[in-house]
């Protein structure tokens, strides 16, 4: 735990997600609230089967980055053998995250049938990190892999990611 702990913290660097809209609701004297947008939570929202044919352990989830709630964020995060995955929530868009300093290397991907984009972090001198944001109708969901960095030959994070996605990504809002 404490490995994917750490992975998370140091993957923390490419957070984006997903955010509802704002509920414009009238009260009944005619006043609008607006009420806070309520993002889609990793935490609660992938299963303990489906955390587990993804190759992670469902006992391993930490929340946040480093057990730290980050706001306007909902951030999950679980530990397998090789490697430990973040799926990350935010009101953000994919254009966000090709803009952002640091992320390198888009290519479009298709996993479980959806589109996204992946990239990569500079400065992952060992690659061993892949990431992929999938835009939705409110926002993003990211999903990334971290590869052990204590173990040796381990496949390509982003073979990882293809195969966690396939499991994860069917659970994404749209």
């Amino acid at each position: 735990m404490k490995r994917a702990g750490t992975a998370m913290v140091v993957a923390g660097l490419a957070v984006v997600g997903l955010v509802g809209c704002d509920s414009g609701e009238s009260t009944s004297k005619g006043a609008t609230t607006t009420a806070k947008p309520v993002l889609w939570n990793p935490c609660t929202e992938i299963s303990d089967a489906a955390l587990t044919e993804a190759g992670v352990d469902p006992a391993t989830e930490e929340t946040g980055l480093g057990g730290h709630a980050q706001p306007g964020w909902e951030i999950c995060g679980w530990a397998g053998r090789d490697y430990s995955l973040t799926v990350y929530s935010a009101d953000k868009t994919v254009a966000d995250f090709e803009q952002k300093p640091g992320n390198i290397d888009f290519t479009d991907v298709t996993i479980a049938d959806r589109q996204g984009r992946q990239f990569k972090e500079q400065g992952d001198t060992r690659n061993l990190d892949c990431d992929v944001v999938f835009p939705a109708a409110r926002g993003v969901v990211q999903l990334q892999v971290l590869n052990s960095p204590i173990a040796k030959g381990l496949d390509d994070p982003c073979d990882y990611l293809q195969r966690a996605g396939a499991v994860l990504v069917p659970l994404f809002p749209k």
